[in-house]
């Protein structure tokens, strides 16, 4: 056993280890102190949090019950009440409900019995605002969040500020309010970056602040704040809790910015052995963004894989799996997956996520109908929620679906709206994308020259990105568009007109032919583009830019 000098020493160093945010060094220090000898609560209360700030939940939910016990003892209820709703806040966290609802319980408890106003039943109330949020009932959680929120200004705690005021912004955005939302979060991500809350806090506000921009398709301020979450994590080169987290958001946005090479080396450590322990939910997130980068990059197999993995750890592979689906030719299992997705989602800006490659796989399939009410859903969505980024998405499924209803003209606008944006936010597939449909439209519209400058651009940014799968597909419609020109004037005339769900006969009505003349023109036409229904020579007139 040390002498007591030689323990005042080594428990002034681990304090300090811990006051320079060393969470692993302290961590280390304080449990050989408390393998000698039990630490009082104050230092008991360090080691707790630096097991949790280092994913050693084990270690921290034992000294969690530890610092209850020791309140109770010492008749502080409401401190021991803190640590009880820390315990239950982490275990449902964990997914251990029952265990978790105990504590809740216990905490729920000691405030009753307390019987006086405390900061304590403003932390209590974080777990009903969840629930609300969860069932949809965001006008109540939006009220019992500024409730948590008025008891933390009360007795001066900024973390419980914090915590509330971010699920008042998630309600608020929820029910369309997004401006009143958004100031909210950046409310809270201000306490974070200026050091006025603890390390657990500041870290969960970071990670679902940019969670809940990147959910309402605010991507520049998500953007602006995994930033600011990376210079935090990267000034406390200890941490592990968070820095799964950190790495998924670092992956989201480099994608967005087409430096796809770093976007994955960013998921495939954040899926990595020792973050994983501590940062599980972010470690299917972490494989989803791996299937995505594979998949864009036309790398099939690993991207099945990816996403297969991702599955296993119980994160929705969709809607990236669908997409990859379509890209390996498999429509009909892409749109069908989507659509039962599609039938269970009640959630609008879930649904948002969804629409926009089901509209797409729609039209492969020749499915015109189906892709145009999936486009003005999106197009309601956008319009409530009021997202730049959101409108560029929705107006670019607009775009699509003018182009296969051979209304090109139509199609132009709302295509050049989502190309300014992307390429004002600098996402350069999402602009090559948009390139491609512009290019579309030009030769649609009689514009040969138009129509390759855009797709010049477009082919120079898909190799730029090394997105193979998109290059593979131009090369294709060129082969296509060749063998498609022994089409004569009159059959493309027909086959643009079939694209539109005329039928023989209104065809025949609409060019002032006898419907037997059509029949031959259509049967010439499935010959030479070798299809056997008209969905299908709808899909190959989308899929080659005939219409």
């Amino acid at each position: 056993m040390p002498s007591a000098f030689e323990r005042t020493a080594a428990l002034r160093q681990a304090r300090q280890l811990y006051a320079q945010h060393m969470w692993s060094g302290a961590f280390e220090a304080l449990r050989r102190l408390d393998e000698q000898e039990a630490l009082t609560a104050p230092d008991l209360e360090e080691l707790a949090w630096s097991a949790a700030l280092t994913g050693r939940d084990p270690f921290f939910l034992q000294a969690l019950e530890r610092l209850y016990h020791l309140h109770l003892e010492g008749e502080t209820e409401l401190m021991a009440a803190r640590f009880a709703f820390w315990l239950g806040f982490r275990l449902m966290f964990l997914g251990e409900v029952a265990r978790g609802a105990a504590w809740l319980g216990r905490c729920q408890q000691l405030v009753d019995e307390c019987g006086e106003d405390c900061v304590e039943s403003g932390y209590l109330l974080l777990m009903p605002i969840r629930k609300q949020l969860m069932v949809g009932d965001f006008a109540s959680a939006a009220d019992t969040a500024a409730r948590a929120t008025a008891i933390g200004k009360r007795f001066s705690d900024p973390d419980l500020v914090a915590l509330s005021r971010h699920l008042e912004g998630r309600a608020l955005v929820q029910a369309g309010r997004v401006e009143d939302g958004m100031a909210l979060f950046d409310e809270s991500m201000l306490a974070a970056a200026s050091g006025e809350l603890s390390p657990i806090v500041t870290g969960v506000i970071y990670c679902a602040v940019i969670a809940s921009c990147q959910r309402v398709f605010a991507l520049e301020r998500a953007r602006e704040w995994t930033s600011a979450l990376a210079e935090w994590c990267e000034a406390q080169p200890q941490l592990v809790t968070f820095r799964g987290s950190c790495q998924v958001h670092r992956s989201e946005i480099l994608q967005l910015a087409g430096e796809w090479q770093s976007a994955l080396a960013h998921a495939e450590r954040a899926s990595a052995e020792d973050l994983a322990v501590a940062d599980r939910d972010a470690v299917g997130d972490a494989f989803y963004l791996q299937g995505e980068i594979h998949r864009l990059r036309g790398e099939l197999p690993q991207a099945e894989e990816a996403y297969l993995q991702s599955s296993q750890l119980g994160r929705d592979p969709q809607p990236g799996l669908a997409q990859l689906r379509a890209a390996q030719g498999r429509h009909r299992i892409a749109s069908n997956a989507l659509r039962r997705l599609l039938a269970e989602t009640t959630d609008l800006l879930a649904r948002a996520r969804l629409l926009p490659p089901f509209v797409e796989i729609c039209l492969g399939l020749g499915e015109l109908s189906e892709a145009g009410s999936a486009a003005a859903e999106l197009e309601s969505i956008a319009s409530r929620y009021t997202s730049e980024v959101l409108g560029a998405i929705s107006a670019h499924a607009r775009g699509l679906v003018l182009l296969a209803q051979n209304d090109a003209q139509g199609a132009l606008g709302p295509l050049r709206r989502a190309f300014y944006v992307w390429q004002r936010l600098g996402a350069p597939y999402e602009e090559a994308r948009s390139r491609v449909a512009l290019s579309r439209a030009c030769r649609a519209l009689g514009d040969s020259e138009g129509a390759r400058l855009s797709l010049e651009a477009a082919r120079t940014l898909f190799e730029e990105l090394g997105a193979a799968h998109d290059l593979a597909e131009l090369d294709h419609r060129r082969t296509e568009a060749k063998s498609a020109r022994s089409l004569t004037p009159r059959e493309l005339e027909v086959l643009r007109l079939v694209a539109t769900g005329k039928t023989n006969r209104m065809i025949a009505e609409h060019l002032q032919l006898s419907q037997k003349t059509i029949d031959r023109h259509v049967s010439n036409i499935f010959n030479k583009i070798d299809v056997a229904s008209r969905a299908a020579a709808t899909a190959y007139a989308y899929e080659h830019g005939l219409i």
